[in-house]
Parts: structure tokens; C-alpha cells; sequence
């Protein structure tokens, strides 16, 4: 929502066994308030038996490469690769992705790998075409135009679409489809280990997951698996720097405490509906709802009225043809669907090659509600981190461009004025963003000279 975005986990900037281990141990914290246990529930992900599907890749990154996308602007200056890696032979479940190298100096720069959240939502039409990718879909729905603020300027950008039935990633096996936290964590693990094969020359590479939303589960338990993995010398060692979770869905408490908490401090709903709430909801919302909760939470609903929950300042994209608005465009999404859905780009991207039945859609989970600034905030607080950089407005050309609060093995950065997709709000403060993240330091403090 308005003004958040980032909760960041920096794993490495230290590399002393200890230190290492300290910011392992952070994640599992994380992971238990994920869970509210003790313990992490996906022991499998350790175990010395955990197969793990490899298989050669020889010849494969030349045969992903693209030539060039239907409507492109002009050729690249970087190349740019996008097919599919499989993670179940058996099953005939492939994962898709999409990778940009950076356009400047690409051989020195880390590997990034983002995630959409959803649960069921396309890293490639949200993550890469609506918000840092390095093109965006015109409204004629045929053409792309360049994006000034792409990530691939900073970084080399690999996005996936994950679990399967996410995008153009799919199974020959039904049941697949039904899947949770635990399996998606194996299948991008397995994915990573099979597409380092295909791209040997990043293997040794800085390597960092980023994402936003639901991706508050997928990043910290592939973090995990990962930095668990690197113990078995009989795995591919990754080299694993770094988190950054947009807008995070961390746990439900949080998720639902701070969406109402965020929806009355902006004055969307009104104080009789926020005290029904208070009184008779259940802030943990596991167990099962009052007739009393349940009736508020429906008010609250119709109270706030239609508006675009990701960004609640931001038009509503009501009339698709003929939207004009200043900056972000609404029906964005609308283009993007489109133009994934014509054979040629399909082609191109060496999508779809099985004729997978429907078209390709961004959403396909049944979880996709915004998480605000709030909801991150009380995250923040029940992982009891000690606060090492007081609350200080960060700098962007002379202005505000968020605030920062460091803590240990943590930081917390909001951008202003930007919505749930913050490369699409705020694109330049966006970049401003990663790029210090990638350098292990903290957003300039505003009106430094550094």
C-alpha cells in the first residue's frame, strides 16, 4: 500500500563462520513467526536424502536465448534468455523464467533473483513487464517501450514463475496444482541447482532473492533451504548475500491486524466498524470467525468502497480503452495479459510449447490481498530485533524518498508515495533502492553530502 515497501534481510556483508551463522539463525526466527512454532516444519528440506533432480543442461542456454521480443523498441544492449528448467521429470513439471542480464558490465554484477508473491502470481507479467523488467506493454497491447528504471541496470535479473500452474510454468500431473510453502521451496531450489548448470558463469556469483507480498514465505524458507544445502558438500554451493521482501505477508496475525489498523488510520472505514472489529475479531483469525466479526469485517468491506486496494490514492482502470492517467497506467495488467497471450510473443519466449490448455493469466492463486505498511511494521516488532539506526528520512534528488530504520540484521525501508508494486509507483526511488541494497548500505540520509 501507500508508502511501504521494503523489509530487508541482509545475510552476508560479514564473513566469519560465526557471522554467518547468526543471520542463518535469523532467518529461522523469521520462519518461526511464519509458522508460530518452534520449529521449522519443512525438515524434509534438510535431510541428507532430499533428491533433488539434476540433469544436463548442455546446449540449453543457447537454445533460450531471445533474438528479439514482437514490438520490441530497438535491439538490447544486453541479452536476454527466458525458457524452461525441469524440476520433475516424472511428473512433467517444468518451471519458466525469464532472465535480462545487465546492460552495463553484466560479468561484474550479482545475480538477483525475483519472486512475485499471490500466492499465484506471474514474476514475468507483473515482476518483469509491469514493474522492473526492462520493457513495458504499450497500450496498443503489440508494442513494448523501454523502462528507464530497470533493475538489469544494477544487477543481472532472473525471474521465475513459480510453483507450477503460475504463469507459463506447468505439470503434466493434476495434482500438482494443489500444492503449499514446502514444495515450492524444493522446486525453486531444484530449479536454481539445474539453471546454474545452464548458466556455469554465474555459479560463483553474489546472489540475492527479492521480491513482494506472499513471496514474505517463498523467500525466507528458499533462503533457507539454500543456506541449509550449502552444508552438503555433495550440493551446489550458492552464494547466497541477501534477502529483500517487498510489502512482506509475513504471518495471518500481522496480515489481518495491520490491513484493518491501515485501512482506519487512513480514514477508509469509520471508528464504530474499527471498534466492532477490535471487540469481537480475533486478531490471529485461525479459529473460526463470531457471527459478531464476521458481520464488522463485511462493513468494513462496503465502507471503504471500490477502489484499487494496491494503491488506494491510484484511479481504478474502469474503462480500459480509454484510461489516461499521469504516471502508472491502471490497466497495465490488461495490456500485459494480452500481449503474453499472442502465439508470436509466445514463440519468442519459448513459452506455451506444450499447448497448455486457457490462456496465460498474471493471478492464479487464491490468496491476493495487498499488504500495507502497517502489517510489516507489527511483523517487525514480534522478531524482537534490537534497533541499531534510528528512524531517519533517506535522500532522492533533495527530497524524501522514504524513511529507514536499521536494526540488527535487518533494515526497514518505505518508499514515498508508492503503492504495492513499488517499481511500478515509484520507479526511481525504486531503483535507488536495490541499488543501495546491492551494496550493502543504507539509503543516503537526506541532505547528505555522501
Amino acid at each position: 500500500m501507500k508508502s511501504a515497501f521494503v523489509f530487508f534481510i541482509q545475510l552476508s556483508l560479514l564473513i566469519c563462520a560465526q557471522c554467518v551463522r547468526n543471520r542463518h539463525d535469523f532467518i529461522t526466527k523469521l520462519l518461526e513467526v511464519e509458522h508460530s512454532r518452534k520449529t521449522y516444519v519443512s525438515e524434509e528440506l534438510i535431510a541428507e536424502d532430499l533428491h533433488i533432480h539434476t540433469s544436463s543442461q548442455l546446449g540449453l542456454k543457447e537454445a533460450d536465448k531471445i533474438l528479439k521480443l514482437p514490438g520490441q523498441p530497438r535491439k538490447p544492449y544486453f541479452n536476454q534468455y527466458s525458457g524452461y528448467v525441469t524440476v520433475d521429470p516424472q511428473h512433467g513439471r517444468a518451471l519458466f523464467y525469464y532472465f535480462a542480464e545487465s546492460s552495463d558490465k553484466s560479468s561484474e554484477k550479482p545475480l538477483v533473483l525475483w519472486l512475485n508473491g499471490g500466492p499465484g502470481c506471474s514474476s514475468i507479467g507483473s515482476g518483469a513487464m509491469m514493474e522492473l523488467g526492462p520493457f513495458r506493454v504499450n497500450k496498443d497491447r503489440k508494442t513494448l517501450s523501454t523502462n528507464d528504471y530497470s533493475w538489469n541496470k544494477v544487477a543481472n535479473i532472473l525471474f521465475l514463475e513459480s510453483p507450477a500452474g503460475v504463469g507459463f510454468s506447468y505439470s503434466n500431473k493434476s495434482s500438482d496444482y494443489t500444492t503449499g510453502d514446502t514444495k515450492t521451496a524444493i522446486d525453486s531450489y531444484t530449479f536454481l541447482v539445474n539453471w546454474l548448470e545452464r548458466f556455469p558463469e554465474y555459479k560463483t556469483r553474489d546472489f540475492y532473492i527479492t521480491g513482494e507480498s506472499y513471496a514474505g514465505h517463498y523467500i525466507p524458507q528458499l533462503a533457507e533451504l539454500i543456506l541449509k544445502s550449502n552444508n552438503n558438500t555433495n550440493r551446489t554451493f550458492i552464494n547466497l548475500k541477501g534477502i529483500s521482501i517487498g510489502n512482506a505477508y509475513i504471518d495471518d496475525e500481522t496480515q489481518n491486524t495491520g490491513t484493518h489498523d491501515f485501512l482506519w488510520f487512513r480514514s477508509l472505514i469509520p471508528d464504530e466498524i474499527h471498534e466492532g472489529i477490535v471487540a469481537n475479531c480475533d486478531y490471529s483469525w485461525n479459529s473460526s470467525l463470531s457471527k459478531a466479526c464476521k458481520s464488522y469485517l463485511q462493513q468494513e468491506g462496503l465502507a471503504q468502497g471500490n477502489i484499487f486496494v494496491y494503491n488506494i490514492y491510484a484511479p481504478l482502470c474502469s474503462n480500459v480503452s480509454s484510461s489516461q492517467t499521469d504516471g502508472f497506467d491502471p490497466c497495465t495488467d490488461a495490456y500485459i495479459q494480452d500481449y503474453l497471450n499472442i502465439p508470436e510473443v509466445q514463440k519468442s519466449l519459448h513459452a506455451n510449447l506444450t499447448g497448455l490448455p486457457g490462456i496465460w493469466e498474471d493471478c492464479s492463486g487464491d490468496i491476493d490481498s495487498s499488504v500495507a505498511v502497517t502489517t510489516t511494521k507489527y511483523a517487525i516488532k514480534k522478531l524482537n530485533t534490537t534497533i541499531k539506526t534510528p528512524w531517519y528520512p533517506w535522500d532522492m534528488d533533495g527530497e524524501v524518498g522514504g524513511y529507514v530504520v536499521g536494526y540488527e540484521n535487518l533494515t526497514f525501508v518505505t518508499i514515498r508515495g508508492a503503492g504495492h508494486f513499488v517499481p511500478s509507483y515509484q520507479p526511481a526511488r525504486g531503483l535507488a533502492l536495490i541499488s543501495s541494497f546491492l551494496l550493502g548500505k543504507l539509503p543516503q540520509p537526506l541532505g547528505s553530502n555522501a
